[in-house]
C-alpha cells in the first residue's frame, strides 16, 4: 500500500524507447501512455479492461493498459499501436484487415490489431477458435465482428501462404 501523494520513478520502454515517468505508482498505464509519452493510439474505453481499446503489448503479450499500475509497468517493453509500424507481423495483420473492409468507425481497431499481433507472434497458425479466444477482450460497436473474422482468418492464411513458400524455397 502506497503513501497518499507518493511519487516515484518508474521506468519502461515505450516502442523501443526508454521513459522515465514520475508520478504515483498506482497511476494508470493508459494515462502515461496518452498524457505523458503522447501515445494517443491507446483508446481509452471502458477503463474496466472490457472493451480492449486501450490494448498495448507488454513484454509481447495482449494487456489491458486501463489495469496496469505505473509500478506493474517497471522494467517493461511497451508496444503501442505506433510501435507496430516495425513489426512485419502486425505489417500482414493491419494489411489483411484493411483487404477484408474490417472495421467502420475505427475506435476499436487499435485493441484488435494489438490483440491479433499478439497472438500471431506466439501462434502462427492459430484456429479459428483460438483467433476468436484472442479477440474476446475486443469490442466493436460498428461491424457484428463477421469482418475483423475474416480479416483474422485472411491474415493467418497470409501467414501459411509465407511459410509453405520458405518450405518450398528450402526444398528447391
Amino acid at each position: 500500500m502506497t503513501a497518499e501523494g507518493e511519487q516515484s520513478t518508474v521506468r519502461f520502454t515505450v516502442d523501443g524507447e526508454t521513459v522515465a515517468v514520475v508520478g504515483a505508482p498506482d497511476r494508470r498505464l493508459v494515462d502515461i501512455l496518452r498524457e505523458d509519452c503522447g501515445q494517443t493510439g491507446v483508446k481509452r474505453g471502458c477503463d474496466i479492461g472490457r472493451c480492449g481499446a486501450c490494448i498495448v503489448l507488454v513484454d509481447g503479450a495482449a494487456v489491458n493498459a486501463c489495469l496496469v499500475m505505473a509500478f506493474q509497468a517497471a522494467g517493461t517493453a511497451i508496444t503501442t499501436p505506433a510501435g507496430l509500424d516495425r513489426m512485419l507481423v502486425a505489417q500482414v495483420v493491419r494489411e489483411a484487415l484493411i483487404e477484408e473492409v474490417s472495421f467502420q468507425c475505427g475506435y476499436c481497431a487499435p485493441g484488435f490489431v494489438m490483440s491479433l499481433t499478439a497472438l500471431f507472434l506466439r501462434d502462427e497458425a492459430p484456429t479459428t477458435d483460438a483467433i476468436l479466444t484472442a479477440l474476446e477482450g475486443n469490442i466493436c460497436r460498428c461491424t457484428g465482428y463477421h469482418s475483423i473474422l475474416r480479416g483474422a482468418e485472411s491474415a493467418a492464411r497470409k501467414f501459411a501462404a509465407q511459410r509453405n513458400g520458405a518450405a518450398e524455397g528450402q526444398t528447391s
